[in-house]
């Protein structure tokens, strides 16, 4: 195992800075000028720069203004500041809406936006397409080659779909591509339900607000497409800044699980990872939730690019003002929640913003520098500890996160789960359930990896797949032999229905993984949210599990066919049926959780699985709740990052001597973490 390079061979450590946006202060002298003081001051080596500047790039179509920036990237540059300079297609000017009404989004309803907010354009608009690569052009003619850029911020946070004759037309000949005929298409879709059958090329529309849930086919697809489209356009916008020999990286930031797109396919595209981090804390969730669901995104955006270290390029160093309730990050907050994303793999903390806006959307949206000015504020001061830390940490940069776990999380089969009309219409709550089981290896302090149904499971010792509801062709085959081999594997009910065409597999559920798992489900109850049943443990089971556990939601009634029980139901018609199952396969074993159950349940049943998988600890010792622990390692040095969730005072038993590299000093025997606290321990490699 070795350390990845560095994002920038310019910064040989981790960058810390934030979105800069210089252009709302130019009629203010000296703010620019107290701002580069004040970058340094908290250790900030980088700033992106750029991301909604068209109208002052180009006020007036074709009379382009780039002084302002050659100033700012000049400065930056002379002060040890580097950029990520950003493609400014997120927002076009008024005056390309006024002349080019095209290269407005249309809604779901087929009605045309007026100009406003951000993101409200087509990505299949000619017009659009031509004016954002004049723009792009010029920026890499001007400053491909300027030693303070160091990568490319194409666009930001990508989303949306629009419906206008430009993208119908794009998506009939996507589908051409894909389906060849109308009758593959029509058999895909299953077409003739509802009379749906599609005789002309020409009949095929967009999911509309009247009709969405009824083609199911249609739906997948259409979500397909729009992934496909986005990533063109993207891939458009890298063809005008790489006009020029210099190849510096390019990347975009990604969202919260964003739904829209597929980030499996996106990120394949794009040099290094980076996304935009905006937790609730302090909203009354138990810390273990919240904070293993902002863990569980920090390891699916370490894993889209497998394991490679990613970009923290947006978080907010006190508060939002888009969320319900804007609230204050309570002291020592800040540091924790920038270093937990340093301990997923990050190499990077930055925000949105460094300095409050004066006016408009974002005004009252948190950043560094307050509409007060100047250094003597709590946020300021933690933004500067942070970077003092960040800067003790160098030695981080680069190394990675080795796991022996993955757990499967896929964006078609989400779509397609959420549109499967049954067996809960009022939430069946995909997202939820991932984040339980990820949470229950979040609890031990140990690594997962976020993986898509078709990534390699072979270098896993585990790998678990909740409701895999579309088995696409040759994933079972993977999952036998990883199964046979001598891995791990769990599924669960709502597994195994459809093929990647949301077309149900006949023959009985889950039809492509029955020999697998050894188990037939004849029919699956959904309970109504007020009903529960219980789960009881069988004696002597394989993992020595013991104790009842309620669940919830959804039940899968269950036939053996050759696995063993490991749980029953307690109640109802299905009393005493497997709800829980265990089968040998190979050199491995392949489990069956076929009930929505409590996180006690996750926790103690992954708790045993670890044991029986033969999982590696961090460390051997207990975590208090809301404590959890993660390592970078470069095979020689390891890197462990104690965390501590709660507001109050917790303490860890390590066993062994390690630096502090936070207090810079050996640790004892026992670590004792502040509320919100946080240790950063270094060692010899265990691996």
């Amino acid at each position: 195992m070795k350390k990845f390079p560095f994002i920038s061979d310019k910064i040989q450590g981790l960058l810390h800075g934030a979105d800069y946006n210089p252009e709302q202060w130019l009629d203010y002298p000296g703010v620019f000028e107290e701002d580069i003081r004040l970058m340094k001051k908290a250790s900030c080596n980088v700033m992106s720069v750029g991301i909604f500047s068209w109208v002052s790039l180009e006020p007036e179509e074709g009379m382009f203004t780039f002084e302002w920036l050659d100033n700012v990237l000049d400065t930056l540059y002379e002060n040890d500041i580097y950029v990520f300079l950003a493609t400014p297609s997120g927002a076009r000017p008024a005056w390309m809406s006024e002349k080019y009404p095209e290269v407005l989004c249309t809604s779901k309803n087929r009605i045309k936006n007026l100009h406003g907010e951000r993101h409200n354009h087509c990505f299949t608009s000619p017009i659009y397409r031509e004016k954002v690569t004049i723009m792009n052009r010029k920026l890499s003619e001007r400053y491909a080659d300027h030693p303070a850029v160091i990568g490319w911020h194409i666009s930001n946070e990508y989303g949306g779909d629009c419906h206008c004759d430009y993208c119908q037309e794009a998506f009939r000949m996507w589908l051409k591509d894909k389906y060849g005929t109308l009758d593959k298409l029509n058999h895909a879709w299953w077409t003739t339900f509802w009379s749906h059958t599609i005789t002309s090329w020409s009949q095929i529309e967009s999911p509309a607000p009247h009709g969405e849930r009824s083609v199911h086919g249609l739906n997948l697809d259409w979500n397909r497409f729009v992934t496909d489209q986005t990533i063109d356009f993207f891939k458009h916008e890298v063809e005008g800044v790489r006009k020029k020999a210099n190849q510096l990286p390019v990347t975009t930031n990604f969202m919260e699980a964003f739904e829209g797109l597929n980030y499996w396919e996106f990120a394949k595209h794009v040099d290094v990872v980076s996304w935009d981090s905006y937790p609730t804390w302090h909203d009354g969730e138990p810390p273990s939730n919240l904070a293993s669901w902002v863990s569980f995104n920090h390891d699916l955006m370490r894993s889209l690019k497998a394991g490679q270290p990613f970009m923290l390029m947006e978080s907010t160093p006190s508060l939002t003002n888009w969320q319900n309730i804007s609230k204050l990050k309570k002291p020592g907050m800040h540091l924790l929640s920038s270093l937990q994303a340093v301990a997923h793999g990050a190499d990077t903390v930055q925000y949105f913003q460094w300095r409050k806006s004066r006016g408009s959307s974002e005004k009252l949206h948190g950043a560094v520098i307050d509409h007060k000015g100047g250094e003597d504020t709590r946020v300021f001061r933690e933004v500067s500890e942070l970077g003092g830390v960040l800067e003790q940490l160098r030695d981080v940069a680069g190394t990675s996160v080795h796991s022996e776990v993955a757990i499967v999380f896929d964006w078609e089969n989400r779509w397609a789960v959420k549109d499967s009309q049954g067996p809960r219409n009022i939430g069946i709550h995909y997202e939820r359930t991932v984040r339980q089981h990820y949470q229950a290896f979040w609890e031990q302090g140990i690594s997962v990896d976020i993986v898509d149904s078709q990534c390699d499971f072979s270098k896993y010792k585990l790998v678990i797949a909740p409701m895999l509801y579309m088995m696409k062709t040759g994933v079972s085959d993977k999952i036998e032999a990883f199964v046979a081999a001598g891995g791990h594997f769990v599924t669960t009910y709502w597994s195994g229905i459809v093929d990647e065409h949301d077309l149900v597999y006949l023959g009985g559920f889950p039809e492509p993984l029955r020999k697998t798992l050894g188990i037939y489900s004849e029919e699956i109850d959904a309970l109504y949210d007020h009903e529960t049943n219980v789960m009881v443990v069988t004696d002597d089971n394989t993992l020595n599990m013991t104790g009842e556990y309620n669940v919830y939601e959804l039940c899968d009634i269950i036939r053996l066919e050759g696995a063993e029980t490991i749980a029953t139901y307690e109640h109802d018609f299905y009393a005493g049926k497997p709800a829980v199952t265990s089968h040998a396969y190979g050199e491995g074993q392949a489990y069956y959780v076929a009930a929505h159950g409590s996180q006690h349940f996750y926790e103690a049943f992954y708790t045993q699985i670890s044991f029986k998988a033969g999982l590696k600890r961090h460390l051997n010792s207990h975590l208090p709740t809301g404590v959890t622990l993660q390592k970078r390692t470069d095979g020689e040095t390891d890197y462990l990052f104690l965390m501590n969730f709660t507001g109050e005072s917790q303490t860890v038993e390590v066993g062994e001597q390690f630096i502090d590299l936070i207090d810079n000093e050996e640790s004892g025997a026992e670590i004792r973490l502040k509320p919100y606290g946080i240790a950063v321990l270094k060692g010899s490699s265990t691996n």
